[in-house]
């Protein structure tokens, strides 16, 4: 048991390869801003201090932003709530996009029941005689469903000269 938990260790000796630094990964990244392609020119000072906030661990660094946030009366979430803003906008304008299948809703039959019964008939020729007069003398009743916007229109359109009320969802 010994020797093998040693051999894995040598096992794992050799696999691994030599680690750089971080201060030595900052030295060969070119120093960018996050939105441009130019490059950002920052002092010693900073580039000490931001060495040292590259070898902080999660948790430290958890910390120190609580720790700014405390001190400078600001909070890290302000931009990512930005960003979701603009997303939820986004998802509005997508929202705006016009409806492509509606619904022909009968909301009323009027007063003139023989020429809804007729229109109806007209709009759906498998509907019978009593079917159509079922559905006009009990409104609300769903007329089409999931047409476009065209057969939607003309459906209403008929319905609407009959003397009928007639919703669009």
């Amino acid at each position: 048991m010994a020797d093998d938990n040693q051999n894995q260790q040598e096992d794992t000796k050799v696999t691994e390869e030599p680690k750089e630094t971080k201060a030595e990964k900052v030295e060969e990244k070119p120093k960018t801003s996050g939105t441009s392609d130019s490059p950002v020119k920052v002092s010693k000072k900073l580039q000490v201090l931001i060495s040292e906030i590259e070898k902080l661990s999660v948790l430290e660094l958890s910390e120190l932003v609580k720790a700014l946030e405390e001190k400078f009366g600001v909070t890290a979430a302000a931009p990512i709530a930005a960003v979701a803003g603009g997303a939820a906008q986004a998802a509005g304008e997508e929202g705006v996009s016009e409806q492509t299948t509606f619904n022909v809703i009968l909301a009323d039959s009027g007063a003139n029941k023989i020429s809804v019964i007729k229109a109806l008939r007209e709009i759906n020729p498998q509907l019978g005689l009593k079917e159509a007069k079922d559905i006009a003398d009990a409104p609300p009743k769903e007329i089409l469903t999931g047409v476009n916007k065209e057969t939607a229109n003309e459906a209403k359109t008929k319905l609407e000269a009959a003397g009928a009320k007639v919703e669009l969802k």
